[in-house]
């Protein structure tokens, strides 16, 4: 069933949309946790206050984790938004509600 009021789908997507971003923060903390562990061997990631950690361990900690939350982050939104439009027709953001 189409939605006819294009306003509707944009808030009705926005606990849907919460739902997807907690989701997709909790496989991106996965994925960086097993990515870490491939590229140092590791278990725990440095942590910026690590004392016993140098500054280009943990500035590339923090550069690996914000990739893959990006890109976590980036498929979740589109995917949540390309299934909606499908489902209603509606695009479920406006150009005033982005994100950034």
């Amino acid at each position: 069933m189409k939605l006819k009021r294009r306003g509707k789908v944009p808030l009705a997507y926005k606990p849907v949309g919460f739902a997807l971003s907690w989701g997709g923060g909790t496989l991106a903390g996965i994925a960086f946790q097993k990515a870490w562990k491939a590229l140092r061997h590791e278990d725990n990631a440095p942590d910026a206050l690590d004392r016993d950690r140098g500054w280009g361990e943990i500035l590339l900690a923090a550069a690996v984790q914000g990739a893959i939350f990006a890109v976590v982050r980036s498929v979740i939104d589109r995917s949540g938004a390309e299934i909606v439009h499908r489902a209603t027709g509606v695009w479920p953001s406006s150009d005033k509600d982005s994100r950034d």
